[in-house]
């Protein structure tokens, strides 16, 4: 019974951990859609935790037993006590990533933290640690040169197949005449309109999906690799996310929701479905992955993709020699606008790449991306070692 006090510390630190784990992906993923007008504030946090909870409790079991029973030769390592410092940590830099303004990465984070405990107890599996090492690099360059394929040579089509334009009146309503309520589209709701809407909200749930596959181990891992039961875990973890989704996942999603002419809706929907469709297949594997970087990637990528796309300008003479010219990438195009397609855009109206991302803020985002993990390595490693050595 000495050790509840310690269980119950453990399981408020995890459940904090939640908490903000919630607020900072709820807006990643349905920033799009509030910041549309598709869906409310409100229906976005529900949304987030039902889809965060469905990818947790199914393969989100994957990622957990990998941190807490297969990154350590010995699981015995997780004690109670070593559970609550790492969960420290990876609060710790959630917390950092908030004040720079620059989401950190929570899977490498949590990584970072046990690598830094089983380095100090000589218990860390190099053999697994180097999978995920591997795949932290390979994920993030597939994500990058999927998007340049994307923005190079098929965004304008998939633009004019997902445009939304905004119609008066409500979206969707029901249909009340027969005995089950039917929901159909508005009276002002075009068909564009409609199946669009759908499909961002459902690129949107599967954002949520992919977060709970791989976030919900940075919450709970640690304990369940203390001997705590994984499925009260899974539920308790999963709420604490519903609460941060609900609650202070509003400024992020007002953030992004006012800012989304830096990127494109249609942009934002080939950087969701990238980015979830790796995270999803890496989760399965029993890999960690980080969606922040990954999506980090691939909006550089479909940028630089955009940028350097080409288009062949001739003047109509046979045989004339053609002249190549960059089309512009990440340009915000207006809700329903006709994008332009390969041949169709104007030199004059082609903007260059600098003006499509900053470089400076790109390198300040992936800068704190890797350098948050590296001080919750060096942290959990130095805070350990003198643990064992001189309290423990």
């Amino acid at each position: 019974m000495a050790a509840d006090p310690l269980i119950a510390v453990g399981l408020l630190v995890a459940l904090f951990v939640g908490f903000n784990i919630g607020g900072s992906t709820t807006g990643p993923a349905f920033g799009p859609a509030v910041g549309a007008g598709v869906i409310s504030k409100l229906l976005a946090g529900a949304l987030m935790s039902i889809f965060f909870f469905g990818g947790a409790w199914t393969i989100g079991r994957r990622v957990v037993d990998t941190l807490g029973r297969e990154l350590l030769f010995d699981a015995g390592v997780f004690t109670i006590e070593t559970s609550i410092v790492v969960l420290f940590f990876i609060g710790g830099a959630l917390f950092i990533g908030n004040y720079t303004g620059v989401p950190a990465s929570t899977s490498m984070t949590a990584v970072g933290a046990i690598a830094g405990l089983g380095v100090a107890t000589g218990e860390l599996n190099w053999a697994v640690m180097g999978e995920i090492a591997v795949w932290w690099i390979v994920a993030p360059l597939v994500g990058f040169w999927v998007s340049v394929m994307i923005g190079r040579y098929i965004y304008p089509t998939i633009n004019r197949w997902v445009a939304i334009t905004t119609s008066d009146g409500s979206l969707i309503v029901l249909d009340r005449s027969g005995t089950i309520p039917i929901p159909r589209p508005g009276p002002n709701t075009t068909r564009r309109e409609f199946v669009g809407t759908i499909v961002l909200v459902s690129i949107s749930c599967l954002m949520a999906f992919s977060s709970g596959t791989s976030n919900i181990a940075n919450a709970i891992a640690p304990l369940y690799g203390a001997g705590v039961e994984l499925n009260l875990l899974l539920l308790l973890g999963s709420g604490a996310v519903a609460l941060g989704a609900l609650t202070i996942a509003r400024r992020t999603l007002d953030t992004l929701g006012n800012n989304l002419t830096d990127l494109p809706l249609t942009a934002a929907i080939v950087v969701a479905l990238v980015s979830s469709g790796i995270v999803i297949g890496l989760s399965a594997i029993g890999i960690p992955a980080s969606f922040v970087i990954i999506a980090t990637m691939s909006i550089v990528g479909l940028g630089w993709g955009r940028a350097t796309r080409t288009t062949t300008l001739s003047d109509g003479i046979r045989g004339e020699e053609e002249t190549t010219v960059s089309v512009g990438a990440l340009a915000a195009e207006e809700p329903g606008e006709k994008a332009p397609t390969l041949g169709e855009e104007s030199p004059a109206d082609i903007p260059s790449a600098a003006d499509l991302f900053d470089p400076a803020t790109t390198g300040r985002v992936i800068l704190m991306q890797n350098l948050v993990p590296v001080l919750s390595t060096g942290g959990a490693y130095l805070t350990f070692w003198l643990l064992f050595r001189f309290v423990w």
